[in-house]
């Protein structure tokens, strides 16, 4: 089992409001990667006194705790998902926003083998595929 945002926060002594509790409740829910006007819109659907100002701070407070992680994906606005220790890549559609987490091992060996090739040792990478969805009408 993994540990929620919450159970997180505790753990790194981040100190949790009612209204941070909120927000890590609902981001850990989330099967997406959320920007911070979806996680605003779902967070004040339950308590709509929180401002989204609130909202910005809790999610720069997490990353900067390092309990969620920001993507900058090409032509859209910073998203977020939950910091987990699994390494994976992302598929993100163009068109739609979606985004698809995967980890394919031939991907991972030969970005070694790069590095290898190149005189490094892999310590790090971050791989995004932009695409657009086959039309499967045709």
């Amino acid at each position: 089992m993994t540990d929620t945002i919450e159970q997180k926060c505790l753990l790194k002594g981040v100190k949790l409001t009612d209204q941070r509790r909120l927000i890590a409740k609902v981001m850990s829910e989330a099967s997406d990667h959320p920007d911070v006007d979806e996680l605003y819109k779902r967070v004040s659907k339950i308590d709509p006194k929180i401002s989204i100002a609130t909202v910005y701070r809790t999610v720069k407070l997490f990353e900067e705790s390092g309990i969620l992680t920001k993507h900058e994906f090409k032509g859209g606005k910073a998203r977020y998902e939950e910091l987990n220790e699994g390494h994976h890549d992302h598929l993100i559609d163009v068109k739609s926003g979606e985004i698809i987490e995967f980890v394919d091992e031939e991907i991972e060996e030969l970005q070694k083998k790069v590095a290898e090739k190149h005189g490094y040792t892999l310590v790090d990478h971050k791989l995004e595929l932009y695409g657009v969805k086959k039309n499967l009408n045709k």
